[in-house]
């Protein structure tokens, strides 16, 4: 059984571009695409591989773009955990303007599940998960799968020992903080999520802290981590709350740095790092991947240089 499980049920082929500038109703003209596979949990693993890590990454596919997805997947060295997913695998484009640096990116939503769908997932899960194995979910949730799937897994990993790490938005995660479930281990959300969760808004990282040290005294999660933007993120634990700062890096493109974060950190867990030691990685991994082109995600060479310079805090 792998130490790390990411599972991504709505995964996609990323194509990502660029034009000389974007005009509408003009025929645009584009440089030739990078192809990746695509989808939160599968970008976790790619970053988990590119720190040196190892992972499973456990993907819903469908048609000729699972096809490719799978082909894209096995040419990075990701380790696969392929179930039959309904219709077609979505794809994603992103094209950026060399003119201005402007990025539009289209996600397409991905096909619909049923219950039996969800089932075959959930068994698929069973199947490669084992004693203490980090189970990460990450990204959308395809049309038809119910906002409380993430409750629903915490719930099936409980008797096996798992640990669940969740990065999640919207109803799914407003579905988590209504309903405590004891096998979540980490609960990530960006700020924007932590104050339409608090309702209020969360101005400085102190407020921030203590949202997060609510979360974890009501049990949502045992660690809960909100990302401040260029402020760095903030991490809640059973004992105490940690900031950690990301250093000034050109910015090219903030795709792929949350999940990067998430990579990062989970492979620190796996290593037996202390929470802040996993947080100051997280933090510098993310800060690199914004220094790359669309879903190149993170620098390894540089993530060694800018992990010193991510020192966590106590709050």
């Amino acid at each position: 059984m792998p130490d790390i499980l990411t599972v991504t049920l709505n995964p996609c082929v990323d194509y990502a571009t660029s034009v000389a500038e974007l005009e509408p109703g003009l025929k645009l003209r584009c440089a030739e695409p990078h192809i990746d596979p695509g989808g939160g949990g599968i970008n976790v693993s790619r970053a988990i591989k590119l720190l040196g890590g190892r992972s499973a990454a456990l993907v819903a596919i469908g048609g000729n773009n699972g096809a490719r997805l799978l082909q894209l997947l096995t040419q990075e060295g990701i380790a696969t955990v392929g179930f039959q997913g309904p219709g077609e695998t979505r794809q994603s484009l992103s094209v950026s303007s060399t003119a201005d640096a402007a990025q539009f990116r289209f996600v397409l939503p991905g096909p619909s599940w049923t219950k039996h769908d969800l089932r075959r997932a959930l068994d698929t899960i069973d199947q490669a998960t084992g004693r203490e194995t980090l189970v990460v979910l990450s990204g959308s949730q395809p049309p038809g799968v119910a906002k409380t799937f993430p409750a629903i897994l915490s719930d099936h990993l409980k008797d096996r020992q798992a640990r669940l790490v969740v990065d999640t938005s919207g109803p799914a995660l407003t579905s988590l903080i209504e309903d405590p479930h004891k096998a979540l281990f980490v609960l990530r959300m960006d700020d924007e999520e932590a104050e339409g969760l608090a309702g209020r808004s969360l101005t400085t990282r102190a407020d921030t802290a203590e949202f997060a040290r609510s979360l974890v005294a009501r049990g949502i999660a045992r660690n809960v981590i909100v990302a401040r933007g260029v402020d760095g993120s903030v991490l809640a634990t059973p004992t105490t709350c940690w900031h950690a700062m990301p250093p000034r890096v050109d910015v090219v493109s903030p795709v792929g740095a949350g999940d990067s974060f998430v990579g990062a950190f989970t492979f620190a867990l796996s290593r037996g790092d202390a929470p802040e030691d996993c947080l100051r990685l997280a933090v510098a991994t993310a800060a690199s991947a914004v220094t790359t082109q669309a879903t190149r995600l993170c620098d390894p060479k540089l993530v060694q240089t800018l992990a010193p310079l991510c020192n966590p805090t106590r709050i």
